[in-house]
């Protein structure tokens, strides 16, 4: 799966804002071939760190939704907290999920970040939708983010992945790459976005989402990462 992952799930939009401190719009132009070695392992890094905390911010038309947990690249499972954002607390509560599946655990007051130990009953099964929900997709883009190996850094370049500037995330200096064109979809170049650091960690990424009204933002290394524990029925067939 090239490092273009979400943009199976995204639609085509309006093109991105560098946000953040320090940052320095330049774009765009094409990748460097250091770029595009750094854009094709920042998947990797994510599986060789096993597996990375997270938040996920998800935009709605009726009030936002924010993720915070962990996604175990090699385990292929997420984990965390639900918190909405200018709407009613019916959503929130735990949640895991996997690549077919999310598991929830509504909570009346949940708290800021997940216990390290899921609560092993109370859990509520669905399917995770392929299309339709905000959360849903960008669950299935957080999970994406990993790979067991490196992309192929001169696809890439030939696909449309491009460079866009400089920015700061976290303190931490990133170039800001857009992803290539989904397979048959050449249209779709520049729809997901990646802050990567000078060593290819991947700190931040941003994508449009048809079901939302703007990007959805997964920020990493927002609090520690803690080893996700999968509950009943919740393990990944391999």
């Amino acid at each position: 799966m090239a490092v273009g992952i979400a943009t199976a799930a995204v639609a085509v939009g309006a093109a991105f804002l560098l946000t953040g401190g320090g940052s320095e719009p330049a774009g765009p132009r094409a990748l460097t071939s250091d770029e595009a070695d750094r854009l094709a392992i920042t998947r990797f890094r994510n599986y060789e760190a096993r597996g990375r905390a997270v938040t996920i911010t998800v935009p709605g038309t009726a009030g936002g939704l924010t993720v915070t947990g962990s996604v175990d690249y090699r385990g292929r499972i997420g984990y965390g907290v639900v918190h909405g954002t200018g709407r009613e607390t019916s959503s929130e509560g735990l949640i895991e999920w996997t690549a077919d599946s999310v598991f929830v655990h509504p909570m009346a007051n949940a708290p800021e970040h997940a216990p390290a130990s899921p609560p092993r009953t109370g859990w509520v099964r669905r399917p995770l939708l392929s299309a339709g929900s905000s959360l849903d997709t960008s669950l299935t883009i957080a999970l994406g983010l990993g790979s067991d190996r490196p992309d192929n850094a001169g696809l890439l370049a030939q696909n449309g992945a491009a460079w866009w500037g400089r920015d700061r995330v976290d303190g931490h200096p990133v170039d800001v790459m857009t992803g290539p064109s989904s397979r048959n979809r050449p249209d779709t170049a520049g729809n997901v976005r990646y802050w990567v650091g000078p060593d290819g960690t991947m700190r931040r990424v941003r994508a449009e989402v048809g079901s939302a009204p703007r990007p959805v933002d997964i920020t990493f290394d927002t609090q520690p990462f803690r080893p996700v524990t999968p509950v009943a029925g919740a393990a990944p067939k391999n």
